[in-house]
């Protein structure tokens, strides 16, 4: 199987106090604009779209992060990139793939009704996060109609 992929996000860490001052910079500085907010496990998602390029801030609660992780919801830290995405367009085949490779998952496969995707996490050999992405069987909060 050979992977295609197309970029999706990338997603940045900041404090909760930070993050109101890290949307305006990327407004002010950049053109970017607030495409949607919510809350989930403590945090707040911020995705942030200027053309077709989509930032991800999250604002989770202090004290949470550290080096690699075996888990995404605790691998927050305001210190360092948290992680890129990479679009694919069956998540369980490239899942399959990647665990036939002894790659581990840290978090997923799961539904994001929110986003209206699926996705799941691994980590590279020195403790990049990298989350999958693709389409899912949620639209706008609500399941899709098969």
């Amino acid at each position: 199987m050979t992977f295609m992929f197309s970029h999706d996000h990338v997603g940045i860490t900041v404090t909760q106090e930070d993050l109101d001052a890290t949307i305006a910079w990327y407004s002010r500085n950049l053109g970017f604009t607030v495409e949607q907010r919510f809350e989930a496990h403590a945090t707040t998602f911020v995705f942030l779209t200027a053309g077709d390029v989509k930032i991800e801030l999250l604002a989770g609660a202090s004290g949470r992060g550290g080096a690699p992780t075996d888990n995404v919801l605790t691998s927050m830290d305001p210190s360092r990139l948290h992680h890129f995405c990479l679009a694919v367009a069956d998540l369980d085949a490239a899942v399959s793939r990647l665990l036939e490779l002894d790659v581990p998952l840290i978090g997923g496969p799961m539904e994001i009704p929110d986003t209206g995707q699926r996705i799941a996490f691994v980590t590279d050999n020195v403790g990049t996060i990298i989350e999958l992405s693709a389409p899912g069987t949620w639209v706008s909060g609500r399941k899709a109609q098969a």
